[in-house]
């Protein structure tokens, strides 16, 4: 079965990267939540994508710029706030594993001390571009799980080198080769492909045999699973 990630909470459906868009993926049934975590001014990881407020809330400037009281007070979609790092921790624990993508190194150490004082390492998956952080991360927390993100499809040649400082590879599903998914499976690295939004291509990834899938809309992507693979249990309350 294909792992289903909601990408940041249920963002099709929902305010991004909010408690409310992550309980909405909660409850379709995903297995996986990815959010993006950011520093505030005042040091606080604060879960929002953009490097600026300016997209996703009614405020204006950088997150870097902003205390996490100026950044609470803004208006993230429908009422909800920015959460914290915690906040979410808090609501995924025990229901689905939370992806991490970590946008600025500041935010590393921070996090890993997060996890372990939440005890929360098997319920957490820590994933970037910045291949360097992940390196760093398996320096501290040897047992920690991490994924490396890429927009083009890497080397052949290089899985080898992921391998030690990453568990999977998160490819963009335009960029998803065959070739690339059979010497990741057979290297025991977890592939998956972001952000599939489709039905068409949602049965392409699945076709090709990817791991996991991002998507904006759990829903769909759930609903397909279950007419497809019939008798085969999943979560999903739909």
């Amino acid at each position: 079965m294909v792992i289903v990630i909601g990408h940041r909470g249920a963002a099709g459906l929902e305010p991004e990267n909010t408690l409310r868009s992550i309980k909405a993926a909660i409850e379709i049934g995903v297995d996986e939540v990815e959010i993006d975590v950011r520093v505030s001014k005042d040091g606080y990881l604060v879960v929002i994508h953009d490097e600026t407020v300016d997209r996703t809330t009614n405020g204006h400037g950088f997150v870097r710029d902003l205390t996490l009281k100026e950044i609470k007070n803004l208006d993230a979609g429908q009422g909800e706030q920015v959460p914290t790092l915690k906040e979410v921790l808090d609501l995924t624990r025990n229901k689905v594993v939370l992806d991490i993508e970590l946008k600025v190194s500041e935010a590393l150490n921070k996090t890993l001390c997060l996890i372990e004082e939440m005890k929360i390492q098997d319920h957490v998956v820590l994933i970037s571009f910045k291949h360097d952080l992940l390196l760093k991360a398996r320096s501290s927390n040897p047992n920690i799980r991490t994924g490396a993100i890429f927009f083009e499809s890497p080397k052949l040649s290089s899985l080898d080198v992921i391998k030690k400082y990453a568990d999977g590879i998160y490819v963009h599903y335009r960029n998803i080769n065959k070739d690339l998914i059979d010497e990741a499976h057979s290297k025991n690295l977890r592939i998956g492909v972001w952000t599939v939004n489709s039905i068409s291509d949602m049965k392409r990834m699945i076709r090709l045999g990817v791991d996991a899938v991002t998507t904006d809309r759990p829903d769909l992507l759930i609903r397909l699973l279950n007419s497809l693979f019939k008798g085969v249990n999943h979560k999903s309350k739909l």
